[in-house]
Parts: structure tokens; sequence; C-alpha cells
């Protein structure tokens, strides 16, 4: 509220949110890392998504991640400085404030600034996903000095202290992007990832651009959903499932008839996910044919009631881990609203921090398709439209929606890796089915993404005649051990403008309204 307190408005307080996550869960998104904020303009209706997604480095090939064999070189794509691609995160920010805003893009830096300087405390959250990425974070330059105290993962209320992130944030705030990808710290940036053994030039940080892209729309009982396009595949496999789902009355079926309805959609969605979507700026994405309800019909027309449809055409992927990105909703007092999921993929990143810096870098180089038929870290697999080139912005899953409700509207959102999608699917249809922001966050969670050929479901979300009806009509189930998301959400009632927002129980976020 400080930025909309001194005259600024959403697209002010996005500018705002993301630097502060920036600084304070440097597991989840970063100012080495990119992101996707979807706009809604007030005053004349605009709708766009800003696209700060990273972009291959310019030296980058296809097959830069496999050895002599053509096979994978284990870790390559993941840690350090060569899994990096050029952030977008720094470019987007002043493009928002300068584009949209009302405020100077110094005056929205200021609190991540400060915090930057005066530094954050250590929770069980940040602790976890150290530990989890500890070895990166040990062999990541700069990042163990920060990031750990003594080589180790900090204990809880050890206060985490960024100058050099700071620093680096003063640049942007008084020269705007060239402070990031011109300059000083272009210079430090390129000499540390070029000396871990990186490939990017200072040409691929003069060369990074903002993209303004239409957004993705779908039609679903009366509501419409408008969507993050490509390089997103949010927006198209939303679409996707929704059209399908709406020849079902949803509402009618047994609980296991409903999900397996669903889940055969999901199944759809991201079979066409791996084969036709990736950066729309290099392989001609087929945006209207996948979205348009007529091709739902013949995607789900074999759908059958009684037994699943076996998935298993590439080889079995991985288990997605779903642990890293961040996501914020917001809506002013003039109807501006921002959906922004931003993300370093991994947690933390690549681990890997230049010198000088305070910049912990992405490794968003593994969300491409290393190698045909070949699984990320998440288990997705990918072809041709999202093979590896220079200057090429990976596929991702991160989408930031808006749903535009008979009197009123939602903003909505959440992490989760691989299984961004199908939460978002189950926010809508919660939405669609009359209940509030607070059930659309907290509502029990199952995923589905055509390979592996699984159902994974949250702790205690289903119950057993229901996993055991979907096992008798062929599904595998596996109850993962933890929940996964932190849905962060804001539904507007124009017709009485109350406000309802709501954070997810899971995550460690908070909603407010005023």
């Amino acid at each position: 509220f400080e930025l909309l307190d001194a005259g600024g408005n959403a697209f002010d307080a996005a500018v705002a949110v993301s630097a502060a996550l920036a600084v304070v869960e440097p597991y989840g998104s970063g100012m080495g890392g990119g992101g996707f904020w979807l706009l809604h303009r007030a005053r004349d209706g605009r709708q766009v998504m800003v696209d700060g997604r990273e972009r291959a480095p310019l030296a980058a090939t296809r097959d830069m991640y496999l050895d002599a064999a053509g096979e994978p070189v284990s870790g390559a794509s993941v840690d350090g400085a060569l899994a990096a691609a050029i952030p977008g995160q720094p470019a987007a920010l002043a493009h928002i404030a300068e584009q949209y805003g009302e405020l100077p893009l110094a005056r929205s830096l200021a609190p991540a600034i400060r915090l930057a300087r005066e530094g954050f405390a250590v929770d069980d959250q940040y602790r976890r996903m150290a530990g989890f990425r500890l070895a990166a974070l040990r062999a990541g330059g700069a990042a163990a000095e920060v990031f750990l105290a003594d080589g180790e993962v900090p204990p809880v209320g050890y206060v985490v202290r960024q100058p050099a992130l700071a620093d680096t944030l003063t640049r942007i705030a008084r020269r705007g992007a060239a402070g990031f990808y011109r300059g000083e710290v272009a210079r430090r940036l390129v000499e540390g990832v070029r000396g871990a053994g990186g490939i990017w030039t200072l040409d691929d940080l003069a060369a990074y651009r903002v993209v303004e892209r239409a957004p993705v729309y779908a039609h679903y009982g009366g509501y419409r959903v408008v969507g993050a396009a490509p390089p997103s595949s949010g927006g198209v496999a939303l679409a996707q499932m929704l059209n399908m789902l709406s020849g079902y009355r949803l509402e009618t079926l047994a609980p296991a008839d409903r999900l397996h309805y669903i889940v055969e959609t999901m199944r759809r969605a991201y079979r066409d996910r791996a084969r036709y979507l990736g950066d729309p700026d290099f392989f001609a994405v087929p945006v209207r044919r996948l979205t348009n309800p007529e091709y739902a019909l013949g995607l789900g027309s074999d759908i059958d009631l009684e037994r699943a449809t076996p998935s298993a055409r590439l080889e079995p992927a991985p288990e997605p881990k779903g642990r890293d990105t961040t996501h914020f909703s917001i809506i002013d007092r003039q109807g501006n609203r921002v959906a922004a999921t931003l993300s370093v993929n991994y947690p933390f990143g690549s681990g890997y921090m230049p010198t000088g810096t305070g910049i912990l870098l992405n490794d968003e180089m593994d969300d491409f398709s290393i190698k045909p038929g070949v699984p990320n870290v998440y288990g997705l697999v990918g072809g041709k439209a999202n093979a590896i080139a220079p200057g090429k912005r990976p596929l991702s899953s991160m989408s930031p929606t808006f749903v535009e409700a008979p009197g009123g509207v939602a903003v909505l959102g959440t992490p989760g890796g691989s299984r961004i999608i199908t939460m978002v699917l189950l926010g809508v249809l919660d939405l669609v089915a009359g209940n509030g922001p607070e059930s659309w966050v907290a509502r029990s969670r199952f995923h589905h993404q055509y390979l592996p050929d699984r159902v994974d479901y949250e702790p205690g979300a289903l119950d057993a005649a229901t996993v055991a009806a979907l096992r008798r009509k062929g599904h595998e189930m596996l109850e993962r051990p933890r929940p996964w998301g932190n849905m962060q959400a804001v539904y507007w009632n124009r017709e009485t403008g109350e406000l309802t927002a709501a954070s997810d129980p899971r995550g460690g976020g908070a909603a407010r309204v005023r």
C-alpha cells in the first residue's frame, strides 16, 4: 500500500512487489530471472501480457547440453553459469513503470532497495529450499557468501543482507533498464558468467527487449478467461481444457467420473504443449487453432467415461518437483489489475551469482527441450517447437490469469512448476462453481501432465473410494508426500464494489484488502 498511498496505481505496486520478492524470496524469483505480467488498464480496457521471459544467449546451440554421444550432460542445464539465460525482469519492471505506472521507477524500487540493505530473516521455507540446492549454492561464486552461513544452511532468524543487490537496484532506479543491461553491472555479469564457464556477452544483455503480447482468451460457463500467451503454455492449455470440459455438466457427475474427465483433458492439453508450443517469435505456434472450441471437440472426442487413455508414447519422465517460482495478484481502486508470475526456474535458479552484482542467475535454459523426448527437471517433454536457439525464449508453465465473471472479475495465479496450469484450472472451476477466493486457493489439488502417465494428488486430497474408482478406470494414482502451490487471488465484485482476497494456506504469503 506504500506505493498506492504515494499516488501510484496497480502497475507501480506490481513493480514494487516484483522487486521486493526478488530480495526476500531468492529461491522463487529475482532480478536474475524473468516472468509474465498480465495487465488490465481500467481507463481504456487495454489488456496485455508483458513478456519479460529470459532469452537464450546468442552463442547458444541446439545441442549445447549434450555430450559427444548425443546424451544430456547431467546437471549442465540446471547448475552453474552455463544454465543461465539472459534475464528479463529488470527490463520488464522498467517497461511497466514507464508505460503504465504513475510514479518514477526509483520510487517503486525504493522498498526493495531498503529490504536488500537491511536484510530479511530466514524462515523454514528458505531453509528447505537452501537445503535442497545446497551443493549448487556452495559452488555458486558469491552466492555462498550471501545465502549461506559458513557454507551451511542458515538457522531460522538469520538475517540475509544483500548490499551488492541494493547497489544494482539503485543503478536500475537511476538509469532504468540501462542500469542493468549496460555499463558496470553488465560488465560484471558477463565477466562472472564467462569466468565460470558460461557464454554470455555484452551484446546479449544490450539486445534484450521486453515484448508485449496479446493474451489468450477462452469462454467457459458464461465466464471469459484471460490467460498468458506463448512462450507461456498456460493460456493455451487452460483454454483447451476448459473448451473440452464445456461438453460436460461436471456438477452432475460422481466424484470419480468428474475427476476422470478433468484428468483426461489435462492429459491432452499437456500432450499438445509438448508438440506445438514454444517461442512464437521463432516457431509458428497455432494458437487460434489450438484454442478453437471445434478443435477441442476433436481433441476430447476419444475420452472414454470408463477407461483412462494411455499416454505412454514417450519414455517415462522423472517426477515433477514444483518447488520454485512466485505469484501475486493486485487490483487497485481504479480497477487496474495485475496478475504476475515470476521465476528463476529451479529453487535458487542456477545457484550462481557473479561477484559484485548481487544477481542470482536463473537456470531457465533447462526449460528448453535440450533433446526431443528428454524431460526437464519438472518431467516435461518437448520437441522442435521448444528446441534451443540463439535469442529464443524457453517455453514456460507460468499462468497469470484473469477471469471476467458476470458482475465481477478475478485475478489469480500460483507458482508450482509443471503443476501451475492444472492448479489454475482447478481454481477457475471452483470459481465457476460459485465459490470465493478462500476456496480457490485452499481446494485440494490433483495433476496429470501427459508424461509420466500418472495422476498425482496432494496428501488426503482424494478419498479411498475415489482413488479406487479411478484405478479401476486404468489411472495410475500417486499420493504425493507434500502439498504444492501457493495461489494468490483477488475477486472484485463490480456490483457492490467489494474486494475479497485470499492467500494459499500452503505458502507464506498474505492477502490484504483496504
